[in-house]
């Protein structure tokens, strides 16, 4: 009856306590199993609160494709939900074009987002990760600063 137990916890289809006290009321040779009290259900809901900051390997990948070829390879690290910063300046005008065709088709598909934050530089990042501001109010108020210093 142990392992039936255990196999019903695993799915979620029994509390961890619930089986803990009916093992004890087994072994006790009482005839009669009593549901676990209010208090003991919600200490047991309390312990099962998981933080969502837990991940610790978050990984930004930094991509310099030469050719079309490679545009899979930084889609699929969209896939595995992590953000990539791709620099097109190594390839020609229109491979850099079918390249943010094919990367703005994928995170549509995976209803993340990619922003421009430099010259032919993108930041493609999936639906885990959201991005505030613009590079470009910040490269305008630049040139403005040095427009009035000259």
């Amino acid at each position: 009856m142990g392992v039936m137990n255990r196999f019903m916890n695993f799915l979620g289809l029994q509390e961890e306590e619930e089986i803990v006290e009916r093992e004890k009321l087994q072994e006790q040779g009482e005839a009669e199993l009593e549901p676990p009290s209010f208090e003991a259900r919600r200490n047991q809901k309390m312990n099962n609160v998981v933080s969502i900051h837990s991940q610790k390997n978050v990984k930004v990948i930094l991509y310099e494709p030469r050719s079309y070829d490679e545009a899979q390879e930084i889609a699929d690290h969209l896939r595995s939900h992590r953000s990539v910063v791709v620099n097109l300046q190594r390839v020609r005008n229109d491979q850099a074009m079918r390249i943010i065709d094919f990367l703005s088709g994928t995170i549509y598909a995976l209803s993340g987002s990619i922003s421009k934050i430099g010259g032919n530089i993108f930041l493609c990042t999936p639906d885990t990760v959201e991005i505030q501001g613009s590079i470009t109010e910040i490269l305008t108020e630049d040139h403005d600063y040095t427009n009035r210093m000259r």
